[in-house]
């Protein structure tokens, strides 16, 4: 196995963007104050699963606050060795990737069909592999499609590998884009379950509180029966 650090930029920093499919930094949402402001962040580790380069990408912020890249590498392994040795490889990379950086939550490509047979076999059970690993730390799993990761970061469910690399790089404010596109990927993938994801958890929140503040005004509830 070979965990190569993929191409990562001096400023760490991100800001808001305006660019097509980004979440402008002066998002407002009305129920703001029933948030806890510090769990508005949240940590993401993206996979770009794959049997010969798995990418992995780290990504802390929140909806309508500024991203930031934690970390990014690309797990390597041999077609010299057997794919069960393969799998070790990738379980071994991806759990110490957990524990170093402490996800909150872990997204991971959805497969889906393709002409090559035997590449959708590999990235399954890599796939595989890095579900087994974030449900054995109790981690939430997320599966987003390539389409949705397009749509995400660049507007566009079509949207080439170059175009969201550069929406990436763009996004968290790098200097370079991150290569190779496997890292990328990775990293699209965080940025998109930090949106949608954090948009989510603000929704249910939102309900939740709206509830709480209706059994409130309700008041306490008699049994059937009780006068």
């Amino acid at each position: 196995m070979v965990v190569e650090r993929a191409a990562r930029p001096r400023n760490e920093v991100a800001t808001g963007v305006s660019g097509p499919g980004e979440v402008p930094a002066d998002l407002s949402v009305d129920a703001e104050h029933m948030f806890d402001r510090k769990a508005e962040r949240m940590r993401v580790l993206g996979i770009d699963p794959g049997l010969t380069r798995c990418g992995m990408g780290v990504v802390e912020g929140g909806v309508g606050r500024p991203l930031r890249l934690v970390d990014v590498n690309v797990i390597r392994t041999s077609s010299h060795l057997s794919v069960p040795e393969r799998l070790v490889s990738i379980e071994q990379g991806i759990d110490a990737w957990i524990e170093e950086h402490r996800p909150d939550a872990v997204a991971v490509e959805r497969v889906f069909a393709r002409s090559d047979v035997s590449t959708v076999m590999g990235t399954a059970q890599a796939s595989g592999i890095a579900m087994v690993c974030a449900a054995r730390r109790g981690l939430p799993i997320a599966l987003h499609t390539p389409s949705e990761v397009k749509a995400a970061v660049s507007g566009n469910g079509r949207a080439d590998k170059a175009q969201v690399g550069m929406m990436v790089t763009r996004i968290l404010r790098l200097d370079a884009m991150p290569k190779p596109a496997d890292a990328a990927d990775a990293l699209a993938l965080a940025i998109t379950h930090i949106w949608r994801g954090g948009a989510q958890a603000r929704i249910d929140a939102a309900v939740a509180a709206g509830s709480r503040h209706l059994r409130q005004a309700q008041g306490p509830q008699r049994p059937m029966g009780v006068q």
